[in-house]
């Protein structure tokens, strides 16, 4: 079939990789110069399936007003009156309950553990280079507080057969030996020693010349501007270069996706929710983490990457807005110079910031709508560098007519019904 993949993150090239592997002639479009230069960029570098978690769990409300009033919040909350951000707050709150977070991260997970095998596979099968690392991501309590609150995500990964070993002090610091320093700032901590680290927009990239070499057309710098009906049917998709007709349409715009697909009448809710992060030059190797950290006190993630460390978190519900204000990049020095202080050259750290596309159930949103040939694959929030390559080859195996290698019933968009 003729298909066409509408956006170039890591989740479109991954979705047009697989489905080029399946014989499929497919076409990319995306407006940027490039593959992966929103929000895939600078994301804080981890594969996490078994931290894979909806934001949305008991307690957060409470947490969330404390969160408010810390000089170095995880969470920030612009003014915003506009009923599309009260909308999806409402619903995330709606999903804060024990059994509601058990049931959304089981199904995360499920997701996340096919991609990490996904991305194995494909790394033995192609070569892919991307800076990765296999070396586990590692929790970091700092109260013991947050160490007793580790039950229902041990029995999420303990359900799901998922390796986790709960660490004492001297056990993280045998982990990462660049904690050492800070060995009284340290309560304990969860490992999970299949964990990944890799540079995402290295690895967006390399697919795509992959994807060149299986067919794939990718066509960048061209503004996509509204998808056209017939009836059930999607027939083409206007281009600021004219209207590309396909058998069958994608979209992987991430955040951008609702504002396609609602002059059609579907409702995707997915917000655009800010990140930051610092890309650090390492100094000090030997101070530097192996792997990733995930600071729990400030939801920050510290991951190796190469020849530098990448500090990525925090969750600014502000719209659509790309600012980058000092006191969030200040936040993330803050973290890592607390852990890994000398490890990196603060001064010569670059700045980012993107907007992850949330669901308010912390789930993506993959696979066919009431139009008969139009597909989603997007709302991936934090982790879509973790279920890319899951989320590619569901789609693709859907998009194929083939029974996919785990249960996908609830992943597309007709559980918000």
């Amino acid at each position: 079939m003729k298909i066409t993949v509408l956006g170039a993150g890591v989740i479109g090239v991954t979705s047009a990789y697989y489905l080029a592997r399946a014989g499929h002639e497919v076409t990319v479009i995306d407006r940027q110069a490039g593959p992966a230069l929103e929000t895939s960029f600078a994301n804080a570098g981890e594969i996490s399936p078994g931290y894979a978690s909806p934001w949305a769990g008991p307690g957060i409300p409470q947490k969330a007003v404390k969160w408010l009033f810390m000089k170095h919040a995880p969470l920030i909350l612009q003014p915003m009156f506009d009923a599309a951000t009260w909308r999806w707050i409402s619903a995330m709150l709606r999903n804060c309950t024990s059994a509601r977070y058990a049931v959304n991260k089981g199904r995360m997970v499920r997701l996340a553990e096919y991609s990490r095998d996904s991305l194995i596979a494909l790394r033995d099968e192609t070569g892919i280079a991307y800076d990765h690392r296999t070396q586990g991501t590692l929790q970091l309590f700092r109260t013991q507080k947050q160490l007793d609150g580790i039950g229902k995500d041990v029995d999420v990964l303990r359900a799901d057969g998922v390796p986790f070993e709960v660490l004492d002090p001297l056990g993280c610091i045998a982990a990462e030996p660049g904690l050492a320093g800070v060995r009284d700032k340290i309560v304990g901590g969860l490992r999970l020693p299949n964990d990944e680290t890799g540079d995402c927009f290295k690895f967006t990239n390399e697919l795509q010349k992959r994807a060149e070499e299986l067919g794939v057309t990718f066509r960048f710098g061209v503004d996509i501007r509204r998808l056209h009906q017939d009836g059930n049917r999607i027939i083409g998709v206007e281009t600021a270069a004219g209207v590309v007709r396909s058998d069958v349409f994608v979209v992987a715009l991430g955040s951008y996706s609702p504002g396609l697909l609602k002059p059609l009448g579907l409702k995707l809710p997915v917000y655009p929710v800010k990140g930051y992060s610092i890309t650090v030059p390492i100094m000090d190797a030997s101070r530097a983490p192996v792997s990733t950290i995930m600071d729990e006190s400030y939801k920050i993630a510290i991951t190796r990457l190469g020849d530098c460390i990448r500090v990525g978190g925090m969750a600014e519900i502000a719209g659509f807005n790309d600012d980058l204000p000092l006191a969030r990049r200040a936040t993330l020095e803050h973290s890592v110079d607390d852990l890994f202080g000398g490890a990196g050259n603060l001064k010569e750290a670059s700045f980012w910031s993107g907007l992850r596309p949330m669901t308010p159930d912390g789930t993506p949103i993959i696979g066919a709508t009431r139009f008969d040939n139009l597909y989603l694959n997007t709302g991936h929030g934090t982790l879509g560098w973790t279920m890319a390559c899951g989320s590619g080859r569901v789609l693709c195996d859907l998009i194929s007519n083939r029974t996919p290698d785990i249960d996908t019933h609830d992943l597309g968009i007709a559980r918000y019904a």
